[in-house]
């Protein structure tokens, strides 16, 4: 893969595989047929997802400990030919090991009896459309009339229908086929049963008379009820756990937009009105220059040209359309000329007023920089996206609302692939609606938070009207520098390899000219660990060496009986192949790359290049020490916990130097810390800028949120707005009032540097809890201290986890803060637990956790304080 997959990419891949891997085995053993598909909210990276899928299974993959399928076959099916073409596109861009020639466009000539192995065959509906070429020729069983033409076109051999057929009947071919965007072609799941199994989809998935139906298939879809539903009723065909992956990791990994801020200007007239084409002109100038400024602190290739869509009816008014444009280059007079295009369904050029707009493929609007302003009409089309789309101004009526909420929800991928730090007017999306008022735009953000049968929910905020929030200039620098050196924690990443982090912590600290000949420092560190394992058990190491090259229970001499072969033929024909098997799997669990240098490292100890065939012997010897270690339990402990030891003491030894570098890299970092099978300490990050809500809607009335002083944000008046519940006003106003106080800090409840997370263990996975409210005083000999006072609901059901997690933390964590102290409004009193406090800390670690009062008692047992 060109990409680093993220944690979530990761597991989902994993878990794709596994069931494909389930899948091919019980077809050929059984004829069964499966189905699974794999949820990924818009911006998750699906296609990278699909790359690596199809890596392993048609190369294998030692870090997914997948072996590949030489018979493996895809079909990816889709209802448009251009988002296959995207999907090819990107496919190509993510993947080093799929080649272009690899994926086939299956065209109206396309003519072979089978599809080939290791190839992706891009089909979609229209192709299979009675009319079409590739399906002319096909004899219809009964049951089957006017489904398909009659007369086979001059030169074919084969329908494509004859080549499916083809493929799954062969018994060295294995068929799948990954349905992209599965919702689509399912029908209304309400619909009739009958009316479902027509579609061209369908047929597909299911067969019909001489045609069988696919062995396997994979749904991949921002929302997949439909095709969960539809396999459900299929007949025969058995359903594979769902791979869905948790919106929440999605969000943590920086691949989507934090915030979606919806703009109802009062000016609205429900016209092309020139005030709010003119405020949309400002937003999108505005964001062009935040990105220029950061562009320009950062250095670097990096490049972000944002783009403003602007949403028309379907049969808009050119001269409205001309006078809008007008308007926006007034109030952006540096735009360039000549940077509209459009997306409608007549793909000409167009006139609008005295401008010329062409027409631009949707797939290319990314990458053609030059397009500032894009005109559209829907959703532009399936599957389009374009991160560097930052500003959306619709005219379309409230009732359009589905048709806004669908590109919108298009316009959330990250234009650099990770978060900007601390600063959400570049980790943002804009969106103008000026025919909809204070009560229509509820609608929009319901379909934004909760989702429908065609648009998956977001998972981050969505805030009507914000005000932005920048840093109090009232707090001193010292202030900061201790909130900056809080360390927040990150979620373990499953299946994390600790050679593997080492190794690429290594690589990026040479990288950066951090640490010179940092990769022969790791390995040699690690061939010195494996040095010490193979003289800790040499004993059993020469015993599974011994196994290792016995075949069968009996030794090689022995099974040369009556073979014809030399000594060495035999050698070579059967144990090669027992000793690479071996091989690879202890390379799976001291890495590939660690493996390999460590037979080298043996060989030349050994022998010297010079004499090749001696030389060529001490690298075999070196392999059959590795599958014999291999073949231990204890390795993986001894080599996980040594590269976790050498791993955590560079990144502390060379913290500062990291911190020095640009976001880019020192986001490449953050994802190796947090690589790990364990909470890892990342640094927080002062935030730059911050958008709140500053009204709430309550039934019919418009009401102000309440405001605050000596928050570390603050708008232009010192105020920061904050919906406090009762026990979260109690608990600031009391912080407020004690000695020392300076200032407090609302802890951001969504993902992201400037937030404290404390990971807790829930069952089998952990999660991240996100405490209310950080607190800065002054002692009495002038030293900033810090405390974390956190209004704890103990009749939810996670409270125990939770308090269980922040207790952990305060343990670990004793000399970064004065106070840990959780909160909780108990019969009318508040008390207080004092995480700091060894014997609170082994009271929660004893609790009950069947017990649903748990937590209340320990509030109110003897070491319960009255909070004050």
């Amino acid at each position: 893969m060109k990409f680093t997959l993220k944690d979530y990419q990761s597991e989902a891949v994993l878990d794709s595989l596994d069931n494909l891997r389930k899948a091919k085995k019980r077809w050929h053993e059984d004829a069964d047929h499966y189905a699974f598909s794999l949820t990924a909210v818009t911006g998750a990276g699906k296609t990278v997802m699909a790359a690596a899928v199809f890596e392993a299974l048609f190369h294998g993959d030692d870090n997914f400990d997948f072996d590949a399928d030489p018979g493996a076959v895809v079909i990816w099916f889709s209802d448009d030919p251009s988002l296959n073409e995207q999907t090819r596109f990107r496919l190509m861009e993510a993947s080093d090991r799929i080649r272009h020639t690899d994926m086939v466009v299956v065209e109206n000539s396309f003519n072979r009896a089978k599809f080939e192995a290791k190839k992706i065959y891009f089909l979609n509906t229209q192709k299979l459309g009675k009319k079409s070429l590739l399906v002319r020729g096909h004899e219809p069983e009964e049951g089957e009339a006017g489904m398909f033409p009659e007369t086979r076109p001059d030169m074919r051999a084969f329908t494509i229908w004859d080549t499916i057929r083809n493929t799954v009947e062969d018994p060295e071919l294995t068929l799948y086929l990954v349905l992209d965007e599965a919702h689509r072609g399912m029908g209304n799941p309400n619909a009739a049963a009958q009316n479902a199994r027509t579609t061209i989809v369908q047929r597909l998935i299911n067969g019909t008379g001489v045609i069988p139906s696919i062995p396997i298939v994979w749904g991949i879809s921002a929302t997949v009820e439909r095709f969960k539903i539809a396999m459900e009723g299929a007949e025969k065909r058995i359903t594979l756990p769902d791979v869905t992956v948790d919106a929440m990791k999605v969000q943590e990994s920086g691949l989507i937009k934090d915030t979606i801020l919806i703009d109802i200007p009062d000016e609205s007239s429900g016209d092309f009105d020139t005030v709010l084409v003119r405020r949309g002109a400002s937003k999108l100038k505005n964001i062009t220059d935040a990105w220029s400024e950061y562009i320009k602190q950062q250095g670097g290739d990096i490049s972000v040209i944002p783009l403003m869509v602007l949403q028309v009816p379907n049969k808009p008014d050119p001269n409205e359309i001309g006078r809008a444009l007008d308007t926006i280059y007034k109030q952006f007079p540096e735009l360039p000329s000549g940077s509209v295009a459009h997306v409608f369904g007549d793909h000409t050029t167009q006139r609008f007023g005295n401008r010329d707009v062409p027409y631009i493929q949707p797939e290319k609007v990314q990458d053609s920089t030059w397009v500032r302003i894009l005109l559209a009409k829907d959703a532009i089309s399936t599957g389009w996206d374009s991160p560097r789309a930052e500003v959306m101004v619709s005219f379309r009526p409230a009732k359009d609302r589905t048709n806004i909420t669908q590109l919108l929800g298009r316009m959330v991928r990250s234009p650099l692939a990770r978060r900007v730090a601390g600063d959400e007017r570049l980790n943002s999306v804009e969106c103008l609606l000026p025919k909809f008022d204070t009560k229509t735009v509820d609608q929009v953000v319901e379909s934004l938070t909760t989702g429908d049968a065609t648009v998956a929910p977001t998972s981050g905020r969505v805030l009507i009207n914000p005000v932005e929030m920048v840093p109090n200039p009232e707090i001193a620098d010292d202030i900061w520098k201790a909130f900056e050196d809080l360390p927040s924690q990150s979620r373990p990443k499953r299946g994390a390899k600790p050679a593997k982090r080492l190794t690429a912590l290594a690589h990026e600290l040479a990288a950066d000219n951090i640490l010179e000949r940092a990769g022969r420092r790791a390995h040699a560190s690690l061939h010195e660990v494996l040095d010490q394992f193979q003289a800790n058990h040499s004993a059993k190491i020469e015993e599974k060496c011994r196994s290792i090259l016995t075949v069968d229970g009996k030794t090689v001499v022995a099974n040369m009986k009556g073979q014809s072969k030399t000594f060495e033929q035999f050698w070579e024909d059967a144990d090669m192949a027992v000793i690479d098997n071996a091989y690879r799997r202890a390379a799976r669990i001291i890495s590939p790359d660690i493996a390999r240098t460590y037979v080298d490292y043996l060989a030349y100890k050994e022998a010297t290049p010079e004499d090749p065939d001696e030389f060529e012997e001490s690298l075999m010897n070196g392999r059959v020490a590795i599958a014999a270690m291999g073949l231990l339990s204890e390795l993986q402990a001894v080599v996980d916990s040594e590269s976790d030891k050498l791993s955590k003491a560079w990144f502390a030894e060379f913290r500062d130097a990291i911190k020095a570098l640009p976001d880019d890299r020192r986001d490449a970092y953050r994802e190796l810390q947090e690589l790990s099978n364990d909470p890892q300490d990342v640094d927080m990050e002062r935030p730059v800028a911050r958008y709140e809500a500053t009204k709430v809607r309550q039934g019919d009335v418009e009401m102000a949120i309440p405001t605050y002083k000596s928050h570390m944000l603050c708008d232009h008046n010192g105020d920061f707005p904050s919906e406090l519940n009762g026990p979260e006003e109690s608990v600031v106003s009391t912080e407020s009032g004690r000695d020392g106080f300076v200032c407090w800090y609302r802890n951001p409840q969504q993902p992201g540097q400037s937030s404290l997370g404390i990971a807790y263990q829930a069952g089998d996975e952990y999660k991240i809890m996100r405490p209310d409210f950080l607190f800065f005083s002054k002692s009495a000999e002038g030293e900033v201290v810090t405390d974390i006072v956190d209004p704890h609901g103990a009749y939810l059901g996670d409270a125990l986890a939770k308090l269980r997690g922040l207790a952990k933390y305060a343990e670990d964590h004793q000399k970064q803060y004065r106070r840990v102290i959780s909160v909780d409004k108990i019969n009318g009193r508040f008390l207080a637990l004092n995480l700091k406090d060894q014997c609170v800390r082994e009271a929660i670690a004893e609790a009950d956790a069947e017990d649903p009062d748990a937590v209340k008692k320990l509030y109110t047992g003897p070491l319960g304080q009255t909070y004050e």
